[in-house]
């Protein structure tokens, strides 16, 4: 949670700051969207804990992944804001975007769980 909040912290507080000190040229562009995935990341990784807290059925969700699935919803809210600087987002894309991380996290759990681990 430490991590959490100060992803989130360095994230808003540099946004905030951008969006009232500099102009929108190609630099403080890519740091916009930078600072944005930061503060994204961090403000979701409490949520995406207690999801994981309340609904997981087996052994706790390791910090990994986590982390993993907090930086997905940060890129997701980056690239729906990216689409939306040149009016291309529309609610449709939007869900397939999320739909396809979706699938990519799913994918990417499976094979976690079906990696062989010798017992001891």
């Amino acid at each position: 949670m430490i991590a959490a909040a100060l992803l989130a912290a360095i994230g808003w507080v540099g946004l905030i700051l951008l969006v009232n000190a500099a102009l929108p040229t190609i630099g403080p562009r890519w740091l916009f969207f930078l600072l944005l995935t930061t503060a994204a990341t961090g403000t979701s990784l409490p949520f995406v804990w207690l999801l994981h807290r309340r609904f997981d059925r087996g052994a706790p969700a390791s910090p990994s992944v986590l982390l993993r699935q907090g930086l997905l919803a940060g890129l997701y809210v980056s690239l729906c804001t990216w689409l939306q600087i040149n009016r291309a987002l529309s609610l449709g894309l939007a869900l397939a975007i999320a739909l396809g991380f979706g699938l990519i996290e799913a994918l990417i759990r499976l094979t976690e769980r079906t990696l062989w681990r010798p017992s001891r």
